[in-house]
């Protein structure tokens, strides 16, 4: 049994886990917006490649989503069935991301379309996913990471009341690079729910 909602549902956003069928849609989304996403993502997880790999990459997200490995939902706007992102859940401890029986905390991650930033999507479906994780048991706390270079990404943990508990140095992006900072912001949920 999923240790998570299967769906998460806000005003504006169906949040899902993604399905090998997404990826005729996802594709050009990925390649519109590959210098927007680019700084930001792992390339396993951004990168365009040919429709059979992008849908076997959904396929492995389903299935991980299915194993309580991780949660990586499909960001859907309501109105359309449109992709606009995705949000992720991943378990974890105090010092990685753990499986599910070792961890005390989720992660909360998220992308979205260039052309759809602005005007509040990633919070409402960062708050869809934090509501939903604090209703958990075994999630004490929710931690969102983000580059310190990327200022809308952190603008979401500022808006949805976490406090950044620190910044850590990142390697640059290439040997010759000075490091990034890794800002960690969390949020403990309420002893008495």
């Amino acid at each position: 049994m999923t240790k998570v909602p299967h769906e998460l549902l806000t005003p504006r956003l169906v949040l899902r886990p993604w399905r090998a069928d997404d990826a005729e849609q996802l594709l050009p989304l990925l390649e519109a917006n590959r210098a927007h996403l680019e700084p930001w993502i792992p390339e396993r997880v951004a990168k365009p490649v040919p429709l059979p790999m992008l849908a076997e990459r959904l396929d492995r997200f389903a299935a991980a989503f299915d194993a309580d490995c991780e949660w990586r939902y499909g960001m859907f706007w309501r109105e359309d069935s449109r992709v606009l992102g995705e949000l992720s859940l991943f378990p974890r401890d105090a010092e990685s991301r753990v499986s599910f029986a070792d961890a005390d905390r989720v992660e909360i991650g998220y992308w979205l379309r260039a052309d759809m930033t602005g005007i509040g999507i990633a919070t409402e479906a960062a708050r869809a996913a934090l509501d939903a994780s604090a209703a958990h048991p075994r999630f004490t706390r929710a931690e969102i990471r983000c580059d310190a270079r990327n200022a809308p990404s952190a603008a979401v943990p500022k808006r949805l009341g976490f406090h950044l508990a620190e910044t850590q140095p990142e390697p640059g992006d290439t040997a010759n690079d000075p490091p990034n900072e890794l800002q960690v912001w969390t949020l403990s949920f309420a002893s008495d729910r």
